[in-house]
């Protein structure tokens, strides 16, 4: 453990390793806890548990990031007065009924023969 003067340190480099972290891929990552694992630093079952934890977290910022940039594209969208897909489809049924609205008044119109 750290002695408490040398906490700032510590915490930039505890900050720097999280970032230099994040950035790598994750067989990287995967060689990085199996490297750890062989020289005594962490236990099997503690890597595997590391590995779980950071697969978690990156499903989970992955599933926070996916609907951010969602809900930004809807947005711009709007903004932009582009007509979505659910939009389009709706004009579409909308177009469909009036033609079978008017086709079925054009039949009831014909003159009996």
């Amino acid at each position: 453990m750290p002695d408490i003067k040398d906490t700032p340190e510590f915490l930039k480099k505890a900050m720097l390793a999280g970032v230099g972290l994040a950035l790598k891929t994750w067989d990287e990552v995967e060689d990085f806890t199996k490297e750890m694992v062989e020289k005594g630093k962490m236990g099997e079952k503690e890597g595997n548990k590391f590995l779980k934890e950071l697969q978690n977290r990156y499903d989970d910022t992955q599933k926070k990031l996916e609907a951010r940039v969602e809900k930004t594209v809807k947005e711009f969208l709007k903004k932009a007065n582009v007509v979505t897909n659910d939009e389009l489809k709706a004009v579409k049924k909308e177009i469909r009924e009036l033609k079978k609205m008017v086709s079925s008044d054009k039949e009831k119109s014909k003159p009996a023969p």
